[in-house]
């Protein structure tokens, strides 16, 4: 797929992104893996202003291309491509419920068997560090090799996928996993969570599992 192609597909996504109530206004981010780097949003520019000329190349050592900005959570994104060079799309929202969820800086246990679309049993919380920094992206660095879905304490969430379509899919099933979790906390009960044993066999079926196969 060309540059314009894709360019058009982040667009598209943070557009969507924002139909579905995953963000509002300027926050958050989209990216696609691109020759040696990758394509990302500009930062501070509302989505309906993006046009295809709008999105940046950002290479793999953190240069920009000229007369334009990336958005400012830029490293972020290249540490997911380093830690997991089989995904080449990556989503970054501050969803309601998923903020909400980081600022308790705990990670979401298996609650229901769709936690598994994010390829592992739970969706980990990374530590607090400011926005746009290397701490941040040494932290996401680390968390997104446990699994696809990521929360950023007292920010949000990042999810990564082969595609756009399917890292947007797993934003929205994670902030609806994490709208349960926060009414389940509310109870003041004990939550009730899925034995490790049967997440092994839920992460196993998803591998033939209606959008959620594994693409080769």
């Amino acid at each position: 797929m060309n540059r314009k192609e894709l360019s058009r597909q982040i667009i598209s996504t943070c557009l969507e992104m924002t139909k579905l109530g995953l963000n509002q206004g300027t926050a958050g981010n989209v990216s696609v893996r691109y020759q040696d780097g990758m394509l990302i949003t500009p930062t501070g520019t509302p989505y309906e202003e993006m046009t295809e000329d709008s999105i940046v190349y950002v290479d793999k050592n953190g240069q920009h291309e000229d007369g334009k900005l990336p958005s400012s959570e830029w490293q972020f994104h290249l540490a997911v491509y380093e830690a997991r060079p089989e995904m080449d799309a990556v989503v970054h929202n501050h969803s309601r419920n998923c903020a909400a969820v980081s600022i308790l800086g705990e990670a979401i246990p298996a609650i229901h068997y769709m936690i598994a679309c994010t390829g592992t049993d739970h969706i980990p919380c990374v530590p607090y560090a400011t926005f746009g920094t290397h701490q941040l992206a040494d932290y996401v660095r680390d968390g997104i090799k446990q699994s696809k879905a990521i929360l950023l304490a007292h920010h949000g969430l990042i999810t990564t996928d082969k595609t756009l379509d399917k890292a947007l899919h797993i934003a929205h099933e994670v902030e609806v996993i994490s709208e349960w979790y926060l009414k389940l906390l509310a109870t003041g009960k004990p939550i009730p969570v899925l034995s490790q044993d049967e997440m092994r066999f839920v992460l196993e079926k998803f591998k033939s599992y209606g959008s959620w196969v594994e693409e080769k």
